[in-house]
């Protein structure tokens, strides 16, 4: 798997919702769900720790650019 870097933004949210690096990158590598976004975006969704996560990334050439991470109590689908 490519490298993971982090825009400013994805990082501050990621501090904000207490959301480390592992649970980010386990949503990328193994996602319950993953569909396309806007801009050539991608957005993976995971069940970890007890809270729905969506990281938005995108796929570059030798890395994999995280743009934002949020969280939910509840499914973000269905």
């Amino acid at each position: 798997m490519k490298p993971i870097k982090y825009v400013r933004h994805a990082k501050k949210r990621m501090k904000d919702r207490e959301v480390g690096e592992t649970e980010t990158e386990l949503a990328i590598e193994i996602p319950d769900l993953c569909e396309p976004s806007i801009k050539g975006r991608m957005n993976a969704f995971k069940f970890v720790n007890g809270r729905y996560l969506r990281v938005t990334f995108k796929e570059e050439a030798d890395h994999i650019l995280v743009i934002t991470v949020t969280i939910r109590k509840k499914p973000f689908k269905g």
